[in-house]
């Protein structure tokens, strides 16, 4: 079931006609998820990890984000994608033996190493996705890999977007070379840079639907292949329940 479910979830993978992802952080979410139509179920490690009373950036135990996963994935009867943020420490043959148990569809895979807190060179990064590739071949487990690129999560504010495009590329193409099936250029916003980095990835690309990013029609029109929303929705859900509970007192 898991790896028909890997195909269900990389042919949605469609540039132009992106796959839409609003972002779940435990069963009730994903089950929210799925009853509104959406074909596939993202979860996003900053609100998994606060719904367990951890910090986001793998502050959370990984055996415990992995069971909320396979919670998540028990739940609902469409492919699941797990943010497995930079994969735990652990080696790519138990990062992906331990996504095929919790029944994952796809990842996120970031290159972010928390630990230094600086980025990884590219090169480094693409041999350890290579890695996961290869790990997942040996399974017969067709895992669908995001490779989340954070050049502009980590750039100066001041600097403008489309002077990190080139660094973004060559980071992105050595991901997809590696055997990743999507590239994720998290918190590019500005569309002209976005439409640029799109032209230039050679394979599907993921936008983070940031307020300030462009609309999901004008995403599309880009030739963004799949669109996800992040922890915006879980914090949209906290404030509401602040509220709530204000108007309780």
């Amino acid at each position: 079931m898991t790896d028909d479910r890997c195909e269900i979830l990389r042919s949605l993978h469609v540039p132009g006609q992106p796959l839409l992802l609003p972002n779940a952080w435990d069963a009730a979410s994903a089950q929210a998820v799925v009853a509104a139509g959406f074909p596939a179920v993202a979860t996003t490690s900053s609100g998994v990890a606060a719904s367990l009373g951890y910090e986001d950036h793998q502050g959370a135990p990984a055996d415990e984000m992995l069971a909320a996963a396979a919670r998540i994935a028990r739940v609902v009867d469409v492919p699941v994608t797990v943010d497995a943020e930079a994969g735990y420490g652990l080696e790519p043959a138990e990062l992906v033996a331990e996504l095929q148990r919790v029944g994952a569809a796809g990842c996120n895979l970031e290159e972010t190493d928390h630990e230094a807190r600086a980025l990884r060179e590219p090169n480094e990064q693409a041999a350890w996705l290579r890695q996961v590739r290869n790990a997942a071949t040996a399974a017969g487990y067709g895992l669908v890999v995001n490779a989340r690129i954070d050049v502009f999560l980590s750039a100066d504010p001041d600097v403008a977007q489309g002077e990190l495009v080139a660094d973004a590329l060559v980071r992105g193409r050595a991901y997809l070379e590696a055997g990743a099936d999507c590239i994720y250029p998290i918190a590019l916003s500005d569309a002209d840079a976005l439409r640029a980095f799109v032209e230039g990835a050679g394979g599907p690309v993921n936008a983070l639907a940031l307020p300030k990013a462009p609309s999901v029609r004008e995403l599309a029109a880009i030739g963004v292949a799949r669109v996800s929303w992040g922890g915006l929705l879980h914090r949209r859900a906290l404030e509401q329940l602040e509220s709530a509970l204000q108007q309780l007192s």
